[in-house]
């Protein structure tokens, strides 16, 4: 007499990893600009001088002026970034697990067990990655300026003298001109 008998056991395993990346970046711009401005002026003064007899004296006098400006500007930025960034998984793992138990029974008296297990190991990952990023910039700006003035002045004087006198006779012509008179 043979009694056959099957056994089956199954066993499932689920399991579940969320992941999640956030990145934070920040960034600091600093911005220095230097303004040198550099004026230099030059006036030239000249004055003329003329004299006349019986007349009055005339001055003449010219002045030009020449003015030049220069300009330095000079811009330094320094950027500071920082970036944080937190990652998190997604794990999705299913495991399946089939027992099966055969079992044959004989009259004699012989009992024969075999057992086969099969398992069945499946996993899924699933990742996602969310990205935040935040941009702060601040730009700070000094100025400087500096003027330095020079001032050169460079006068000539030119005088022109032009005198008229009127003479009379030599004094010994006067007297052959009187003396032939008698």
């Amino acid at each position: 007499m043979t009694v056959r008998g099957a056994g089956g056991q199954h066993t499932q395993t689920h399991a579940r990893t969320h992941a999640h990346t956030h990145t934070h970046t920040r960034s600091r711009t600093h911005t220095l600009a230097h303004t040198r401005t550099h004026t230099l002026a030059h006036t030239r003064t000249h004055t003329h001088a003329r004299t006349h007899a019986q007349h009055a004296t005339h001055t003449h006098a010219h002045t030009r002026s020449h003015t030049r400006t220069h300009t330095h500007a000079h811009t330094r930025s320094h950027t500071h970034a920082r970036t944080h960034t937190l990652a998190h998984t997604h794990a999705r793992t299913h495991t399946l697990a089939h027992t099966h138990t055969h079992t044959r029974t004989h009259a004699r008296a012989h009992t024969r067990s075999h057992t086969h297990a099969h398992t069945r190991s499946h996993t899924h990952a699933h990742t996602r990655s969310h990205t935040h990023a935040r941009t702060h910039t601040r730009t700070h700006t000094h100025a400087r300026a500096h003027t330095h003035a020079r001032t050169h002045t460079h006068a000539r004087a030119h005088t022109h003298a032009r005198t008229h006198t009127c003479t009379l006779p030599p004094p010994h012509y006067s007297r052959i001109l009187i003396s032939s008179d008698f």
